[in-house]
């Protein structure tokens, strides 16, 4: 008779079990804002360590980043995603822990901090995000934000990443960058410096806002506590990933 053969290794089924329990515990971190060593085993997370290192991981090998962009496929397939124009904006996070991408912040009284920069669409819907050090001018991510919409599929014809119009605060009103803007065959719509407030720019700005408190409602977001950009960035990615997610569910 010929000898059974039995395969080494955990089952797909098991694994898949682990890499949930995993999930689970990454975003419970994430939701509660709780250090990694107090994550309670009990609820079957794993160790604090574990779910750290999936989600490094993970995000090394582009999992988010390839979900967002599944996500906003979908939404552009049920033209739920407003090209007409995109908004951008930034936000200010402390970091006590200070790290990588941190530093004195002018709106802190000189603390550490960090800064996320948004790009969303007319709707809200972000697009990309990126990290800096607290003290860096908004205006040098103007470009990079815009150059870090991914290609977007879900029509017939080419991905497009590119709105028709940008709409932008006083913060990123420069004439050299509005020439980069028009050079990527984009409209700017910034608001001037110097002008009174009430020019109507604010009627279109404030989904940033709405987005930018949709993302500091998850505590992990709220004060940066990690040392290394990467788990920050990974966390700032899970959360566009969750809200497209939640502007999808809105179709049903």
């Amino acid at each position: 008779m010929p000898r059974q053969t039995h395969r080494r290794g955990r089952s797909t089924c098991v694994s898949l079990t682990a890499d949930l329990a995993v999930l689970c515990g990454i975003l419970y971190v994430w939701h509660t804002g709780i250090q990694w060593e107090y994550l309670p085993r009990k609820l079957g997370f794993g160790s604090g360590m574990t779910c750290w290192r999936r989600l490094r991981d993970w995000n090394e090998a582009g999992v988010w980043q390839r979900l967002h962009e599944v996500l906003l496929a979908e939404l552009n397939a049920a033209l739920r995603l407003d090209w007409s124009r995109c908004v951008v904006d930034s936000s200010h996070v402390r970091a006590p822990k200070r790290g990588q991408h941190t530093g004195p912040s002018p709106v802190d009284r000189g603390r550490a901090g960090s800064k996320h920069h948004l790009i969303t669409d007319g709707h809200g819907t972000p697009l990309a995000v990126l990290l800096t050090g607290g003290n860096r001018n908004d205006l040098t991510q103007l470009i990079p934000l815009l150059d870090a919409i991914p290609p977007v599929r879900g029509q017939v014809g080419r991905p497009r990443r590119k709105p028709d119009s940008l709409f932008a605060d006083r913060g990123y009103d420069h004439a050299i960058y509005r020439d980069q803007v028009r050079a990527r065959g984009i409209v700017p719509a910034i608001a001037r410096r110097g002008t009174r407030h009430g020019t109507g720019l604010g009627t279109y700005r404030w989904v940033v806002e709405r987005t930018f408190a949709w993302l500091h409602g998850f505590r992990r977001l709220r004060i940066r506590w990690e040392r290394r950009a990467d788990i920050h960035e990974a966390f700032l990615r899970l959360a566009c990933c969750l809200i497209t997610q939640r502007q999808l569910s809105s179709l049903c």
